[in-house]
């Protein structure tokens, strides 16, 4: 198993996200960047709950390349999510049927399969699912 980018997230219960807070204004971006802007953001880990803030389902393939998602295609919900405090990040939805997706409802970070690759390693990437409770 392989994350899909370096530097995206880190495996845990739950998973969190890798974005950048950067060292002067205290902005925070995600991804974390990368090459020589790196160095002007302070790595750090989101917070793995948020709740939608927007969402589309995509129903149709994406233009290939660049889309190099699970074959067949399958219809997916995409969303933004806002991190409170933080940051509103885009990402898949998973685990909840498209006609249940509400503006506000509470998720939480999880990760997931997205495709074999020919080597047959699994490339995982994150998602937004129902939230968790939590202890």
């Amino acid at each position: 198993m392989r994350p899909i980018a370096p530097d995206l997230f880190v495996d845990g219960d739950p998973p969190r996200l890798i974005g950048g807070r950067h060292r002067e204004s205290g902005r925070i971006v995600f991804p974390l960047p990368t090459g020589a802007e790196r160095e002007l953001y302070e790595p750090i880990t989101l917070s793995p709950h948020g709740k939608l803030w927007s969402f589309t389902v995509q129903r149709f393939a994406p233009k290939s390349p660049p889309y190099a998602g699970p074959e067949p295609f399958e219809p997916f919900a995409l969303g933004y999510v806002e991190l409170p405090g933080e940051i509103i990040v885009e990402a898949r939805l998973t685990g909840v049927p498209f006609d249940q997706l509400k503006i506000g409802m509470p998720l939480t970070l999880t990760l997931e399969p997205f495709r074999t690759d020919p080597d047959g390693v699994q490339v995982v990437t994150y998602a937004f699912g129902p939230a968790r409770e939590t202890a």
